[in-house]
């Protein structure tokens, strides 16, 4: 008898685990990661902080679930960013300047990725010279893109007025090479690893951008201040998180390589390699707003929206995160006094 109700218990404790391990939440599920509404807007080397914290385990460590979605640039990305849709953005400041030059002071820089423009202009053998692109077709990503503003700007460099030439809309850089290599445009707005793609199929750069040294908002971290209202220490550790993963990709080269490799589908060691090589000299490794690259942005667009010259760069900033990194002594120890 008192065999079968030891039985008994034993078999109602078991029964009460096992109820109590579907009904109660795990400690996993009780805690579970803040989730952020993430996009980036292009698959280049300058937006690739994110990867590597996705690769690296960052978000998980700082508890967050942040999935990486990518959104075409240009309206489809300012519309994401403006209606909620995305959180945060990995995306040039340029998306932002229109809007809040227009009257909307929501949208915020909160980090600085890329802070040079390092795009280059590559066509056929026959055009040899800047002066040529005359009359000819380029492609660009979008209109009002990085790749377009570095167009503008280069001709503008050599004495062309933008308005010599036509910019082609072909979409992203795998997109933009094809069509040049279909004929579809007659010279191409790239940067790396696909302007060294560009150069192994027998193209040849006619602007090579880094040696311009174009100051340009190129690649930022962005959100809505009514987020930070909202969610102010999610999109801190956000930042952690980015910050850790700029440490990574400027001191793990192997990682770099395999991360890279794995996001841009390109297996050439070589090709990876020189790329880096341009890309990192013009990368923020503490993520700086340098703000005569966010002026560059206004400057962009004060013809067509004369308001562009009464906003100043720093009404575009909110520092909170990368002071607060700096203060805390977070970067100190990351970087052990590397600047």
């Amino acid at each position: 008898m008192e065999d079968a109700l030891k039985k008994a218990d034993s078999f109602w404790w078991l029964s009460y685990l096992v109820l109590a391990s579907i009904l109660l939440p795990s400690s996993s599920r009780a805690f579970a990661a803040d989730k952020v509404n993430m996009i980036y807007t292009a698959r280049v080397m300058s937006q690739a902080y994110p990867w590597f914290a996705q690769e690296a385990g960052l978000f998980k460590k700082y508890d967050l679930d942040v999935p990486l979605v990518f959104v075409t640039p240009g309206a489809p990305s300012v519309a994401a960013i403006l209606s909620g849709d995305s959180e945060v953005a990995v995306i040039g400041a340029a998306s932002i300047t229109r809007p809040v030059v227009q009257g909307n002071k929501d949208p915020v820089l909160i980090g600085g990725i890329k802070s040079l423009l390092t795009h280059s202009i590559l066509a056929k053998p026959d055009i040899k010279r800047p002066e040529q692109l005359k009359g000819k077709r380029i492609g660009v990503s979008r209109i009002g893109s990085n790749p377009h503003y570095f167009a503008v700007q280069a001709l503008r460099h050599f004495g062309i007025d933008s308005r010599e030439v036509s910019f082609i809309q072909a979409g992203g850089a795998p997109e933009t090479l094809a069509a040049l290599v279909a004929q579809g445009i007659d010279a191409a707005v790239l940067t790396v690893p696909t302007d060294a793609q560009a150069l192994k199929l027998g193209y040849h750069y006619v602007v090579y951008g880094p040696d311009l040294g174009i100051a340009y908002a190129a690649t930022t971290v962005t959100t809505r201040r009514s987020i930070i209202a909202k969610r102010g220490p999610v999109i801190g550790r956000f930042m952690r998180a980015m910050a850790e993963a700029a440490k990574i990709m400027h001191t793990d080269k192997e990682y770099m390589y395999k991360v890279m490799a794995k996001y841009l589908r390109v297996d050439d060691r070589k090709l990876l390699e020189a790329s880096y090589n341009v890309e990192s000299k013009a990368l923020e490794p503490r993520l700086a707003l340098k703000l005569a690259g966010i002026q560059s942005t206004l400057d962009e667009i004060a013809p067509i929206e004369p308001r562009a010259k009464n906003v100043k760069p720093q009404e575009m900033i909110d520092t909170r995160y990368l002071d607060e990194m700096e203060k805390s002594g977070f970067m100190e120890q990351l970087w052990g006094g590397r600047k």
